[in-house]
């Protein structure tokens, strides 16, 4: 099942990256964080040094990648990208790493995904700037010792608790980024009407900002799509009428939830009582994977109150039956 409001990244959509903004003084929202990378990377430029390593972790969709890129614009620096599941070996990573250049920005993101023992070999690399690899087989094998230039990692995480205590540690800035108000999201909204010159009101871009599930990245896919119907089904300019049926239409209801979480959310309350359930046996029932469950439904509904976890499972609240119009006494049938 495949949701219009899904975090994952296409490698084929360039749309976010069309409209992603180069500075720190144009990235809305997420004002502490930004404020405090401000100042360690004017403190970095002013003593001529490497900015140091930077975790940012939080839901998807909050623009962790945009930071990298931002840091790597304010420093003045290339910025070279990879992801955690597809480093596999120590030769991958030495390959990442020897093309870099003095002050280079490396950007992993999921970082949480790489496997421990290329973790081992990066704990060097962010430390001491060398590489220290094995090369040959059980019988001919060598350690080999490379010198690398100074650099900057920059780690994205959606699940920080899974990254090993000595990696966590060896990043000297650490931030989360949290979810976006309304007000945010509506500013990032006309920015990227402003951008693609696209006509929206007000009333228009409220709307999307408040079904846009506190997520940036949803918004500007709502966007994305609200702008093909207003051009299809008007006359080019986004109104609140040509949003409100795009959005319905979409099955994005008016607080952001759409087929699956509801899915998920009846399933909870037909299938297993109201809960508690574990996040497997609900896997099952609505045919996604455990990871989606965790990484990009849960924590909106978490957020919203519609649902709760008990060391026994998952269970929904009062508030997920009063929004879906389900009587609370009603039984599983």
């Amino acid at each position: 099942m495949e949701s219009v409001l899904t975090n994952r990244v296409l490698d084929e959509d360039t749309f976010e990256t069309s409209i992603r903004p180069d500075s720190i003084d144009e990235y809305i929202g997420q004002t502490e964080v930004k404020e405090n990378l401000k100042v360690f990377i004017e403190a970095a430029k002013m003593r001529d040094e490497t900015l140091d390593h930077v975790l940012l972790y939080g839901p998807p969709g909050l623009g962790k990648t945009t930071l990298a890129f931002i840091i790597a614009n304010e420093l003045g620096k290339n910025i070279k990208t990879a992801s955690g599941p597809s480093i596999e070996k120590s030769g991958d990573l030495a390959a990442i790493l020897s093309t870099l250049e003095p002050g280079d920005v490396l950007f992993i993101d999921e970082i949480h995904r790489m496997p421990r023992f290329i973790e081992e070999i990066l704990y060097p690399a962010m430390e001491d700037f060398t590489l220290d690899i094995i090369v040959g087989s059980d019988g001919n094998s060598r350690n080999i010792k490379i010198d690398l230039p100074p650099f900057t990692l920059v780690g994205a995480t959606t699940r920080v608790g899974d990254l090993s205590s000595p990696l966590r540690d060896r990043f000297g800035i650490v931030s989360k980024l949290r979810y976006y108000t309304v007000e945010e999201l509506q500013e990032i909204i006309k920015r990227t009407s402003r951008v693609l010159d696209v006509t929206i009101d007000e009333d228009a871009s409220l709307e999307l900002a408040k079904r846009s599930r506190g997520t940036p990245r949803i918004a500007n896919r709502l966007f994305k799509r609200t702008r093909d119907f207003a051009l299809v089904k008007g006359n080019g300019s986004i109104d609140l009428e040509i949003t409100k049926h795009a959005l319905d239409k979409l099955g994005v209801d008016e607080m952001g939830l759409d087929e699956v979480d509801i899915s998920l959310l009846k399933a909870i309350i037909y299938k297993f009582n109201g809960g508690p359930v574990g996040v497997d046996a609900l896997s099952a029932s609505i045919g996604e994977e455990v990871s989606t469950i965790e990484d990009v439904y849960e924590p909106y509904l978490l957020q919203m109150g519609f649902l709760k976890r008990t060391s026994r499972g998952r269970m929904v609240t009062k508030e997920a039956y009063d929004h879906l119009k389900i009587d609370h006494q009603e039984e599983l049938i």
